[in-house]
């Protein structure tokens, strides 16, 4: 039987690109609680214990984002302190944004696209992985179990900074992991094999629960379970390498075997075409393998700036033309408007930057009906 493999990786919300998506978010979270129709494009970048925000945000009263409690906060909720290096109060904040309102029409434009962009989606059609690629539901999986072993078991004296990798074989109907790698930041003299010890059966648990939950998926451990191969791992986060937004995009979508398509969606509002045009593509996506049309779908929007609504530019998805395609479109609002009022509001933007967009329950792009 033919079979290949498939890869994905996760990373922890101590990781530094994760710190800086986190806070971009946090700060289009707060925008849009002050303005329905903010105008918030948030960088954020990090190195040792200095953080640098700038961008533009643009609502009422947005002197009042306190910028400093946000990051702090960030770093706070994802581990640091507490012996865990750069505590938040040590943090230097160096805040560069643009905080103003928006000027007279500004407001109305916000129906506009003001970039252009392309987007992608994909859905396939397996409710079971949340209609994600199996390996990158496996493995945001299993990087939320490990990340808990902070909490779980203290004495392994683990940082908030981790990342994971999964090497998936994949024969069509079933699935095994065929090898795991994950690094875990830990203190220099904690007790690595009791870490190891802990990896294994946290892997073993997740690999069950995958078992009972997708049919074909091989709870068996793989024979290669590597922890920390490059040696100690207690200099992690900020210290050990800088951050930016948006470099975690692949992570962030489908992982590497969808295309990634446009922008970051972390530090944009969702009336950037590169956010909403991606939550768009995705609904669509899922749509077409809900309604029966296909067993996967794959479908590119595109923004012109000044466009209302989102072009379709593509759709690949078996037994699907591009006429029946264009029918099913008719049905969805792919307009600024739509994501702008409708999508802002669903989540704890920190969770969704840390955790993903995609999948899961009680996100309005993700409800097709």
């Amino acid at each position: 039987m033919t079979s290949r493999i498939r890869t994905a990786e996760y990373v922890f919300p101590g990781h530094p690109d994760k710190l800086c998506d986190a806070i971009a978010d946090a700060i289009v979270a707060a925008g849009i609680a002050r303005e329905a129709r903010a105008l918030v494009a948030a960088e954020v970048a990090v190195h040792v214990n200095e953080v640098f925000v700038t961008g533009r945000i643009a609502c009422t009263d947005s002197a009042s984002i306190d910028v400093d409690a946000i990051v702090r906060d960030v770093y706070r909720t994802a581990g640091y302190g507490n012996g865990w290096r750069p505590a938040p109060e040590v943090l230097t904040v160096h805040n560069a944004a643009c905080m103003d309102v928006l000027v007279e029409g500004e407001s109305e434009l916000r129906e506009l696209s003001d970039d252009q962009s392309i987007c992608i989606g994909y859905a396939v059609d397996r409710p079971e992985t949340e209609y994600l690629p199996v390996e990158q539901w496996l493995v945001r999986r299993i990087a939320r179990r490990l990340y808990g072993l902070r909490e779980v078991y203290p004495e392994l004296q683990l940082g908030p900074d981790g990342k994971v990798v999964v090497l998936l074989r994949d024969y069509g109907d079933r699935w095994e992991l065929e090898e795991f790698c994950c690094s875990l930041q830990q203190l220099i003299g904690a007790d690595a094999l009791s870490l190891h010890r802990a990896v294994r059966q946290a892997l073993s648990a997740e690999l069950t629960d995958a078992a009972s939950a997708l049919r074909g998926f091989s709870a068996q451990l793989p024979e290669r379970v590597i922890v920390n191969g490059g040696g100690a791992f207690e200099i992690g986060g900020p210290e050990g390498d800088n951050g930016l937004t948006g470099k975690k995009l692949v992570i962030d979508a489908y992982g590497p075997r969808v295309p990634i398509g446009g922008g970051a969606w972390s530090g944009k509002d969702f009336w950037s075409p590169d956010r909403a045009g991606g939550l768009h593509a995705r609904r669509f996506a899922r749509l077409l393998v809900e309604l029966g049309l296909a067993p996967e779908a794959q479908v590119t929007l595109g923004w012109f700036p000044g466009d209302r609504e989102a072009r379709v530019l593509d759709v690949l998805a078996e037994g699907v033309s591009s006429d029946r395609a264009a029918r099913v479109a008719r049905f969805l609002d792919l307009s600024l408007t739509y994501s702008g009022e409708r999508y802002a509001g669903s989540r704890d933007l920190v969770e969704l930057a840390r955790w993903g967009h995609l999948g899961g329950e009680g996100l309005a792009w993700e409800a097709v009906r």
